[in-house]
């Protein structure tokens, strides 16, 4: 049965502009003589006022013509938007050179700072990151090829040498020949303890945490670790560094008392995209699949969605355990369901 199978139910997503209820039903204004989606960000009506309808066409029988703002009768701004920042997406993915801000515009058909906010409220990122996050994923695949580094440079879509050795410490954590060796000679520091999930281990390079992992056995942990990063020099943490292991502890027996570290995670652009909005979920609130695939702006990517979170490698910093089916069941948890049900149950009673 649909969530909106009652004239209160769709009131109250008329109410809240409730972006799921489009396409459910459909809202008409006694005095304004106009139809809407639940989501038009119009006036809100007073409640006497509304009829609700099916469909576009049910409610022009009934005498309503369509408001200009919401376009019910069309495919809707979100629909449009969506469509141009995907356009803009492709444009960046598939150029030789990175186009600039005017270029993507053009290529949306906005205004240039309307399409810089509306790809901001698409994807999460300005044009300007998503770029940057696109390019040094080409870096990485460049560098893993046959070519020399020059080569690969230039394959990735930098104009000089001089501009690629200014952002490559950013991109890959390590200078070019050192990623391709596959990171010979990177110290990342880490150290096991125990919380009420089980066994925790948590890593980090000099820019942030690199891994926060969760299981039974303390030693194959370290042994996932080890498989991560393969040529990295893992030391032991000193107690400085159990300082940062007993926060994480911490947040999880606790999580009223926040989780604000800095990360050095490495990722798709796309995969970066569905973490930051990870990172966003409130603690002791739940968010769907399917919405948050929404959020970032690419609501038929659910599937991909779900693999991003399988791959987060930052338990409870990234907070993929927030994310649940539609119907608000459990779904796969890469540490465990338990775990997932755990730490759930903790935040909320927080």
């Amino acid at each position: 049965m649909s969530a909106f199978a009652n004239d209160d139910a769709r009131w109250t997503a008329v109410a809240s502009r409730d972006r799921r209820a489009d396409g459910e039903f459909y809202y008409s204004v006694a005095t304004t003589g106009v139809y809407c989606r639940p989501s038009c960000a119009a006036r809100r009506p007073r409640r006497e006022n509304v009829r609700f309808h099916p469909t576009p066409a049910a409610a022009e029988c009934a005498g309503f013509r369509p408001c200009k703002r919401c376009r019910p009768d069309g495919r809707g701004p979100a629909a449009e938007h969506a469509e141009a920042v995907a356009k803009a997406c492709r444009l960046i993915e598939e150029a030789e050179t990175l186009p600039d801000l005017d270029a993507l515009a053009a290529v949306a058909g906005l205004s240039r700072f309307h399409f810089h906010r509306v790809f901001k409220a698409q994807t999460g990122v300005t044009p300007k990151a998503y770029a940057a996050e696109r390019r040094a994923q080409r870096v990485r695949v460049e560098l893993a090829g046959d070519g020399t580094v020059t080569q690969a440079i230039y394959g990735a879509g930098f104009n000089s040498n001089g501009r690629f050795y200014a952002a490559s410490a950013g991109m890959l954590g390590m200078t070019p020949k050192r990623f391709r060796a596959g990171g010979p000679g990177a110290s990342i520091r880490f150290a096991v303890g125990q919380c009420a999930l089980g066994a925790i281990l948590v890593a980090a390079t000099d820019k942030g945490v690199a891994a926060i992992l969760l299981g039974d056995d303390p030693a194959k942990l370290v042994e996932e670790l080890q498989d991560r990063f393969p040529k990295a020099d893992l030391v032991g943490g000193d107690r400085a560094f159990e300082t940062l292991v007993a926060k994480v502890v911490g947040f999880v027996e606790e999580p009223s008392l926040g989780l604000d570290l800095p990360l050095d995670v490495r990722g798709t652009a796309f995969q970066q995209r569905v973490w930051r909005a990870l990172r966003e979920i409130p603690a002791g609130e739940t968010t769907t699949y399917s919405d948050l695939a929404r959020k970032i702006g690419r609501p038929r990517a659910v599937r991909a969605v779900g693999q991003a979170c399988a791959a987060n490698p930052v338990a409870v910093a990234i907070p993929c355990h927030r994310v649940v089916r539609n119907d608000g069941g459990l779904s796969g948890y890469r540490w465990g369901i338990e775990r997932k049900r755990d730490l759930l149950a903790r935040e909320a009673r927080s």
